[in-house]
This record gives structure tokens, C-alpha cells and sequence, in this order.
């Protein structure tokens, strides 16, 4: 009767599958577009009366980006240029207001690659604005929109020496659910 294998050749021979497992898991996640939707198309209405609606992409100084205009009836305010990188992480790459664009030279970290998991946290620096965001938990929640559990983001921005907190709630592929700004406003998804 054979030897019984020691433990350490069995960890040698589990581990190199499990990191392939794991690298399989990483893979199948990093494939999913939708995680940060980024449809063209895709249209949030929220209870501020605001509409958000992602735009095809587009290709400013020589970056391709995603434009997300801030809609209040049929008048777009502003338009933020998104830009989703291969590693699934998301930036802010500049923000068009009444026709100026503003372009960022360090563009800040809006999500990092997905999935998202309580714990993790990310910054973004650009000149004067910092961002410090974490992901607190999972929270349930229902709105007009549907019933989610929801991640929890708290995200603290220090702006010319000032510093605001606001918590978005994220859905996986469908995108923010719910924003609670720094004055402590509530603004839910409605569609």
C-alpha cells in the first residue's frame, strides 16, 4: 500500500488550481461590461426631477471617453466625460459645462475594477479635489425604481479646504439607486 501524500505535496498541487480558479473568476467578472453600466442609451430619472443619460462614446484628446449628461427637463446642465479603462475600473476624465469643457490632467478614480465588496477603498486627486471612497456595506433597499440590496459607498471630498461626505448606493449592473448628498438630501431612483 502506497504512502499517503503529505499535506505539503497536496498544497502544491491545490494551490496552482485554485489561483487558476481564481483567475478564472477574475476574468468571467472583469468580462462583464455591464458591471459600471455604460450602454449608450441608458437613461436614470431620479426624484431630484434630474434625468442622467450615458451617450455613445467619443474621443477627447485622444482619450475615448462616455459622456453622462445631467438632464433637468429637455435642458442637459452639465456632462460628465467618463472614461472605462481594460482593468474595469472607471475615471472622471473632465466634465463639460454650458459648452466648456474642463479636462482633467489626473483624472479621478470613480470606481475601482469590480466587483465591488465591502471594505474596499480607492482615492482620486486632482489638484485641489481629493476623493476618498469605501465601499461600508450592503444595505436593502426599495424605491420607485425596485427593490435592491444596494453597495454602500461613502465617499469624502476635500475641495478647497473643505470637506463633504455623501453615500451613493450602487447596483451592479444597473448603476446608482439612491444618493444621500452632504446636506443630507435623499434623492432616489424613480426609473
Amino acid at each position: 500500500m502506497p504512502a499517503p501524500a503529505r499535506p505539503t505535496v497536496r498544497r502544491a498541487l491545490l494551490l496552482p488550481l485554485l489561483g487558476l480558479l481564481g483567475s478564472a473568476l477574475l476574468n468571467v467578472q472583469a468580462l462583464d461590461s455591464n458591471y459600471y453600466p455604460r450602454k449608450a442609451g441608458t437613461r436614470w430619472t431620479y426624484s431630484s426631477g434630474e434625468t442622467q443619460v450615458m451617450g455613445a462614446p467619443v474621443t477627447y484628446r485622444g482619450v475615448q471617453v462616455v459622456p453622462v449628461s445631467h438632464q433637468y427637463g429637455s435642458t442637459t446642465y452639465t456632462q460628465d466625460l467618463l472614461e472605462f479603462r481594460a482593468d474595469g475600473s472607471v475615471w472622471l476624465r473632465g466634465v463639460n459645462i454650458g459648452g466648456r469643457l474642463s479636462w482633467y490632467a489626473a483624472p479621478l478614480n470613480v470606481y475601482p475594477p469590480g466587483p465591488l465588496s465591502p471594505g474596499m477603498t480607492w482615492k482620486g486627486s486632482n489638484g485641489s479635489v481629493r476623493t476618498v471612497s469605501t465601499v461600508t456595506g450592503v444595505t436593502p433597499l426599495k424605491t420607485a425604481g425596485g427593490t435592491f440590496n444596494a453597495l454602500t459607498i461613502q465617499t469624502e471630498t476635500t475641495a478647497a479646504g473643505k470637506i463633504s461626505v455623501q453615500k451613493t448606493y450602487f447596483v451592479p449592473t444597473v448603476g446608482v439607486v439612491r444618493y444621500e448628498t452632504a446636506d443630507g438630501s435623499r434623492i432616489d431612483l424613480l426609473r
